[in-house]
């Protein structure tokens, strides 16, 4: 049994205009909510949202559909923890200084692409430079380029030498002084200002690195690297 997740109507809806029918005529569907598998169903996606679902006749021919014989349709996925500019491997730290935010741009168009094949329709970005992963949702949404639909939280918000201090790792000379902009706050008034900026520049959400991490130069994932008055 093959499965095609319902990112497949996404491929068709996000990259095509608005108000097109597409009808998929799937040989088996997952229905989540009943626990069951259900033969011969017919999905009709209206401006990229499904309409109806439908059983239909394997005896009667429907040209007009997607023919998805021998294919189990289910729903689309979702991954609440994605950076989608970048894959994790050893030249991620080296391509800091290698690479330009063009260069991050035009990669996150093929992972955008390889994670909605994947079966992803929904996926959150949890943090990415020069507002990036905003701008990949956007062109998304637009329907410039096929991808998932992306809740983009932009540059996330660390501490200095927290785990979402962009210079961490650095030596005295490239290490600078980053500040609310950059994702590093220390104070209150810090704080404020680097949650209405990223409010400004669109993003849906705001993520807080308030412990250590497993890439960050203070692991521990219980020590506290905010104040509570920060938080």
């Amino acid at each position: 049994m093959r499965v095609i997740g319902l990112s497949f109507l996404l491929v068709l809806g996000f990259s095509a205009a608005a108000e097109q029918t597409t009808v998929l005529r799937c040989e088996a569907m997952i229905d989540v909510t009943k626990g069951i598998v259900l033969e011969h169903q017919l999905i009709t996606v209206v401006d990229r949202k499904i309409s109806t679902i439908n059983a239909y006749s394997p005896s009667v021919d429907d040209p007009e559909a997607v023919n998805l014989q021998g294919m189990t349709c289910m729903p689309g996925l979702m991954d609440m923890h994605v950076h989608l500019l970048s894959e994790t491997g050893p030249e991620n730290y080296a391509n800091q200084f290698r690479l330009d935010p063009a260069d991050y741009a035009f990669a996150s168009v093929k992972f955008a692409q390889r994670t909605l094949m994947a079966g992803f329709t929904l996926v959150r970005d949890l943090g990415s430079s020069d507002n990036l992963a905003i701008s990949l949702r956007n062109a998304i949404a637009r329907g410039d380029i096929t991808g998932p639909r992306v809740l983009a939280a932009g540059k996330s918000l660390a501490t200095t030498g927290g785990h979402a201090d962009p210079t961490n790792g650095r030596n005295r000379i490239l290490r600078g002084d980053p500040g609310p902009a950059e994702g590093v706050v220390n104070g209150v008034s810090d704080a404020a200002k680097a949650v209405r900026q990223r409010y400004k520049d669109g993003a849906d959400l705001i993520k807080i690195t308030a412990t250590g991490g497993v890439l960050s130069q203070a692991k521990s994932g219980q020590n506290p690297q905010f104040q509570f008055d920060e938080l």
